[in-house]
């Protein structure tokens, strides 16, 4: 990245700036802005996460907020309400409060001195949800979002649930946040009133995992925040990204063919991070489109934002299998809008373990009843090199090759590819299908298998098959009928070359990924009325929509920070062959860091262990265990959690501690030991 130095705007930085909300709260904000919008007020940038810009997210604050500050903005960076330095508790996300707040935060902006009365909102993942969601509710000075790594639909596309099967990132992210919403403020910002802010939380705060289970429809708990509800309630423009490696990749396309205000899409090889730091390469000139975005929706600069395609995105090339990549080898390709004219949904029908010829090239699906069965129940080792559902690049965390997980997969394939297809949108698995288990699931997989056998997982989709016609009122299985049920994967941008092979394969689990099923189910599949459809976007059309090309990363340098103790980074896959136990470990330890400026030592660390026994669907388990410690001279604070959830086949269990240490010392401590019932999952 470029660290630009002289920027059109000279800044300064008011580090704690207090905003009142009606119920008394107080939140607090960091500001950067033009020094002369004391005289001359300016538009404002908002971004409102939970994730402490004092220190947790203040290196990264550091690159972006005075970059775009110093094109002529007022950025500022809120605390949700119980995180950091303001006031309160968090106890769940996307609240109707939290919102409240947001609204009210947005007016008090406006109403400053130093702002011209135009905002927008920013961010990525909770800061995009924020954006969107606040968005939809139509403050009157909200002129516009950019939003990154995001999602519409709080059920069906979250990182709690998926085809109504449950992800273990319902478990993971439900740990993350059961440290953050108990970590405590700094007293050298609110003095003496730290110590009661921080037993608030930590006497108000329980594992929202609960809070999730509790909901395992969807239901008004998914429906409040969702803009799929009704999209027609953003009335401002949006400037949206994500990425191919993110969980997010879907919701991008899903605004530009739903929303209609001026919209643009941006889809790279990213995962879980903004475009301007994105991992895998290559990273872009995001910050760049940004100040653009702002210059024409806040300033009315006629700089020709919304000319040229209405989606960009990262067309991949062929890779060998691997948990990480530096860069993704592809080409940028443009749509005009979307759904694009340029894509075609190409159907094949499925043949005993082959994925036969398109239908308009002589394949024909069989009509319902004929066709041979295929069967397949998966050992729960299906899934041990799936990946996570949203990858940060570190750990190295991307799906490694699927040949072992194909062993215990009913798998299709199509003959060698004599020339290039390259697919662009989400493709869908229909079936024809029977279980044995009133409950049972389906993982699609898509693979781009090479001539050497290596299997590089492109994009995959979960049905939970009581869910297969509503995720609102799912309906068990009758064992031994047959159903139709369509699987929809991850949207994707993937090209296959000559001489590979495209596969699909189906498994009845994908452990730990998503939780299985109470029993495992044999699945029967006829192949001759199934089929699988792929978004075919022929190569040749990039000349009628020419890409637009992006500049070199850049922003502001990034403030000094010191490591006292190293990163620790570990993703291990244990198998006991003994007592068959098998399980997926994983470190993510940031060492500890010094904030120079604030003299302030910050560690963090969260290890997540995912195990089961043999092939019994009742013994698997995961853990989430976070500790967070902070420290200046003789203030040294620490926070750690502990969330383990299992399963019989008729509850949920959780089980989970909260421990708060000021100086060594035990201070606070809470156990929760609940049950959640099973609803036909």
């Amino acid at each position: 990245m470029r660290h630009v130095t002289s920027l059109p705007f000279t800044t300064k930085e008011e580090e704690h700036v207090v905003i009142p909300m009606s119920d008394g709260v107080r939140l607090s904000a960091r500001i950067w802005r033009p020094t002369s919008s004391d005289q001359e007020p300016v538009p404002a940038v908002l971004e409102y996460i939970p994730y402490r810009k004092r220190d947790l997210t203040a290196v990264r604050d550091s690159v972006h907020h005075p970059y775009i500050a110093g094109h002529g903005y007022a950025c500022v960076r809120v605390d949700l309400r119980g995180t950091g330095e303001s006031e309160g508790v968090l106890r769940d996300e996307y609240l109707e409060l939290e919102q409240r707040d947001a609204e009210e935060v947005l007016a008090w902006i406006a109403e400053q001195p130093w702002c011209d009365g135009a905002t927008g909102m920013m961010g990525l993942s909770w800061g995009a949800f924020a954006a969107l969601q606040v968005a939809a509710r139509r403050p009157p000075s909200l002129k516009a979002v950019v939003i990154a790594s995001f999602t519409d639909d709080r059920h069906a596309d979250d990182m709690h649930y998926m085809g109504g099967a449950m992800l273990s990132d319902n478990l993971a992210e439900a740990g993350t946040m059961f440290a953050y919403a108990t970590c405590p403020p700094d007293p050298a910002v609110v003095g003496d009133r730290w110590r009661d802010m921080w037993h608030e939380r930590l006497e108000n705060t329980e594992p929202w995992v609960l809070q999730w289970l509790r909901h395992q429809r969807r239901d008004d708990y998914w429906r409040h925040a969702s803009v799929a509800e009704n999209y027609q309630d953003v009335r401002c423009p949006v400037l949206a990204s994500s990425g191919w490696a993110d969980g997010y990749s879907n919701a991008v396309t899903r605004l530009l063919a739903h929303l209609d205000v001026p919209r643009k899409g941006l889809i790279g090889p990213w995962s879980h991070k903004f475009p301007h730091l994105g991992e895998p390469g290559p990273a872009i000139g995001y910050l760049q489109e940004v100040v653009r975005w702002w210059d024409h929706w806040l300033k009315g600069v006629d700089n020709g934002v919304m000319d040229g395609p209405m989606l960009q995105t990262w067309m991949q090339d062929s890779v060998p299998p691997s948990t990480s990549y530096e860069e993704r080898p592809g080409r940028w390709v443009a749509e005009p809008c979307w759904p694009s004219p340029h894509v075609r949904p190409v159907t094949h029908p499925l043949a005993r373990h082959r994925i036969g010829p398109p239908e308009e090239a002589g394949g024909r699906p069989a009509r319902s009843g004929e066709g041979e069965a295929s069967t397949v129940r998966s050992p729960l080792s299906v899934g041990q090199f799936a990946g996570k559902w949203a990858s940060y690049n570190a750990p190295p965390d991307l799906p490694y090759d699927q040949r072992e997980e194909d062993g215990g997969s009913l798998v299709y394939e199509t003959e060698p590819l004599t020339e290039r297809v390259e697919i662009l949108g989400s493709p869908t698995v229909d079936l024809d299908l029977s279980a044995d288990e009133p409950v049972a699931m389906v993982a699609a997989r898509l693979s781009d298998v090479s001539p050497d056998g290596a299997a590089t997982r492109v994009t995959y989709g979960l049905l939970n098959l009581t869910r297969r016609d509503s995720t609102e009122q799912p309906e068990p299985l009758e064992p031994g009928r047959r159903y139709r049920a369509t699987v929809h994967l991850n949207g994707v941008a993937q090209s296959f070359p000559p001489g590979h092979r495209i596969r699909l394969s189906l498994s009845t689990s994908y452990w730990p990924l998503a939780w299985p099923p109470p029993k495992p189910a044999m699945l029967s599949v006829h192949d001759g009325s199934s089929t699988l459809t792929l978004p075919v976007r022929p190569p040749e059309r990039d000349d009628e929509t020419p890409a637009v090309a992006f500049g070199e990363p850049e922003g502001t340098s990034p403030l000094t920070t010191t490591t006292l103790t190293p990163p620790e980074e570990r993703w291990d896959v244990k198998r006991d062959l003994v007592g068959y136990h098998a399980e997926l470990e994983t470190v993510k330890d940031r060492g500890t860091v010094r904030f120079e400026e604030i003299g302030l030592d910050v560690g963090r660390r969260a290890y997540e262990r995912y195990a089961s026994v043999a092939d019994d669907f009742t013994s698997v388990s995961g853990e989430s265990t976070w500790t967070m410690g902070f420290r200046r001279d003789e203030w040294d604070v620490r926070v750690v959690t502990h969330t383990r959830l299992t399963c019989d086949e008729d509850s949920f269990f959780v089980d989970a501690t909260l421990d708060g240490y000021e100086g060594g010392r035990r201070v606070f401590s809470r156990t929760w030991n609940e049950s959640v019932p099973r609803d036909l999952l």
